[in-house]
């Protein structure tokens, strides 16, 4: 099994890159400094490596239970891990002084975030359900909810769930069927829910004494479809109006589902009043929980593909441990010199660039888009809050779709590295494979991320995100064509992968039917995730060479950097030709095959 170690380094150098110095110069967050940012992300590595990674692999053989009354058994050693998080103060990093937050930027809390879906994905999910829970909160609770609810919430005590499909809706929300009633005998603003909601996960543990579902259901007088579904907060254990805690609520866990990967987090289905009704509040207005919800999925999306990033990162490591280790075959460059470690082959080694620049591109991808969040929120021109919103907008389904495609793909490359035994359970392996496959689907599936790309995000505004985007990315390869040889070697597959994206953005803009947009919109999202992570790894290589130039840092780091950019202009990059033809292929090949004969 492998050690894990966060990658610091590249998390700063990724941070750098998203404008971090910029937005902790913001009066807002006028506390964090370098030297207590540089102190998180040390202090969090520790974390990662020494408690929650050596729960990783344990988990995963162990697996959750569910009792007879309902409550989830988790492996051993997550309770205990979870109640040092708590210690810790980890939960609260990145949210508001007024609920016990500590007010770092989100970015930094990102950069967190990060080592903990690494070092233990299945662990993970429970703190990222949790911040989801929070921001929605925070953005559409009551006072009385925020003041019974956040402090709990912000420092971990409690942990937060979003309950929102059924296992006739899937996707499609508006056949949800769980029913909320008003409960004027409970106190005015209390309402009786119904239903079953199913895969919930972390729906019920050990971890934390209250466990607070943010619910979607139906009030008696809702319109049909999506417009007529409102958001509850319902709690595992009803809350005193001082804050204490009173009698169960009349919600359980009923099953557990039995999953490819993630077997440490448990996935269960929700029963929701079954006896006389679960207890809860309605977050927001009547009829208008899906747009609150999506506070929480917007936020669940950037950390969604976060998790891509970490179990890239994990899958990544071991591989190259693997291959500094594993002997066979001979250098090619010195045959006579006998056996070689597989690192020497240069198929290996395109292997591992892969993983390593794909991983580099995708942290640095997400890192910029969650700190857009850090400029809307606390950036005092509202021109600037616009354009950052904007941004976030526009990236949040490339961070969750690309980001996560990635994480399965350097999982996948993991266990080739490893051979045959990357096939068998003992090396691990094949574990980050399996964990990464869920990343693909759940926060809405990639393909409902590239519909949203698509519909909502390009061809909404005719493209005007896009190309205020596009016209950044156009001054990068500006900046490659005047830099140095090593850096402006890159300008030209830069300049035709943007070329690609800008043009297949304007087919798009030509082609509005919906059977075009929703033909085109997967591989323009891969296109778009290509084209924007290279963007930031050339970004990283005018960064790694003014470095250079300026003899500042490690020479060694700021060379790597730069080799990895090259590796990713040359064989990386040229996938967007591939990614456009599909994209404009459109829709008659696909449509045109009758429905029997699949």
């Amino acid at each position: 099994m492998s050690v894990f170690a966060a990658p610091l380094d590249d998390m700063r150098f990724a941070l750098d890159l998203a404008g971090l110095s910029d937005i902790a110069a913001l009066p807002r967050f006028a506390e964090a400094t370098p030297d207590l940012i540089d102190a998180i992300l040390e202090e969090a590595g520790k974390f990662g490596a020494g408690v929650l990674a050596p729960l990783n692999e344990p988990g995963d053989r162990e697996g959750c239970a569910l009792e007879p009354d309902g409550t989830v058994r988790l492996p051993d050693g997550a309770a205990e891990a979870y109640a040092q998080f708590v210690e810790g103060g980890w939960n609260s990093l990145p949210f508001s002084p007024d609920y016990g937050g500590q007010g770092l930027p989100g970015v930094v809390g990102a950069a967190v975030q990060e080592i903990w879906q690494a070092a233990s994905m299945a662990w993970a999910l429970c703190p990222l359900l949790t911040t989801g829970a929070i921001e929605a909160l925070s953005a559409h609770g009551t006072d009385e909810q925020k003041a019974l609810y956040l402090p709990k919430l912000v420092s971990g005590e409690w942990t937060g769930t979003m309950n929102l499909t059924e296992s006739q809706a899937g996707s499609d929300l508006a056949q949800l069927r769980c029913k909320a009633e008003p409960a004027p005998d409970l106190g005015e603003g209390m309402y009786r829910i119904h239903g079953q909601k199913i895969f919930i996960t972390h729906g019920d543990h050990e971890l934390a004494e209250n466990i607070c579902h943010l619910v979607l259901a139906r009030l008696p007088d809702a319109p049909p479809g999506v417009h007529g579904i409102s958001l509850f907060l319902v709690p595992k254990v009803l809350v005193n109006p001082d804050g204490s805690l009173g009698e169960k609520n009349d919600v359980k866990a009923v099953s557990l589902e039995h999953k490819l990967g993630i077997h440490g987090s448990p996935t269960c289905v929700m029963a929701f009043g079954d006896d006389a009704g679960a207890v809860g509040t309605l977050i927001g207005a009547p009829h208008h929980g899906l747009a609150c919800m999506f506070t929480m999925m917007n936020n669940a999306r950037l950390n969604i593909g976060l998790q891509g990033v970490g179990i890239a990162e994990r899958a990544y490591q071991q591989a190259v441990a693997y291959a500094h280790e594993r002997v066979q075959g001979v250098n090619i460059a010195a045959p006579k010199d006998g056996p070689v470690t597989i690192i020497h082959h240069p198929h290996v080694r395109r292997m591992l660039l892969t993983m390593r620049a794909k991983t580099q591109a995708a942290r640095a991808l997400t890192y910029y888009a969650v700190a857009q969040a850090d400029i809307v929120r606390a950036h005092p021109d509202e021109a600037v809050q616009a354009a950052a919103h904007a941004r976030q907008d526009l990236l949040t389904p490339v961070v969750k779709a690309w980001c996560t495609e990635v994480g399965f793909e350097v999982a996948d490359l993991g266990v080739q590295v490893h051979g045959g035994t990357g096939y068998i359970e003992e090396t691990g392996a094949s574990q980050h494979l399996r964990d990464a496959r869920i990343c693909r689907i759940y926060e809405g599936t990639n393909g409902i991320q590239a519909m949203d790309l698509v519909g909502r995000k390009i061809l909404r505004d005719k493209g005007a995100a896009a190309r205020t985007l596009f016209e950044e990315m156009r001054a990068t390869q500006a900046a490659l064509a005047t830099a140095p040889d090593d850096v402006a070697g890159m300008a030209r597959a830069f300049a035709s992968a943007l070329d690609d994206l800008e043009e297949t953005t304007a087919w798009l803009l030509g082609h509005t039917s919906p059977a075009s947009a929703q033909a085109a919109c997967m591989p323009y999202t891969l296109l778009f995730g290509v084209a924007a992570g290279g963007w930031m790894m050339m970004r990283g290589a005018l960064e790694a060479r003014r470095r250079l130039d300026a003899g500042e840092g490690n020479p060694a780091l700021w060379t790597a950097k730069i080799d990895t950019a090259q590796f990713y202009a040359g064989a990386i990059l040229p996938f967007t030709r591939a990614h456009r033809a599909a994209a404009e292929a459109g829709p008659d090949s696909l449509m045109a095959m009758a429905e029997d004969a699949f």
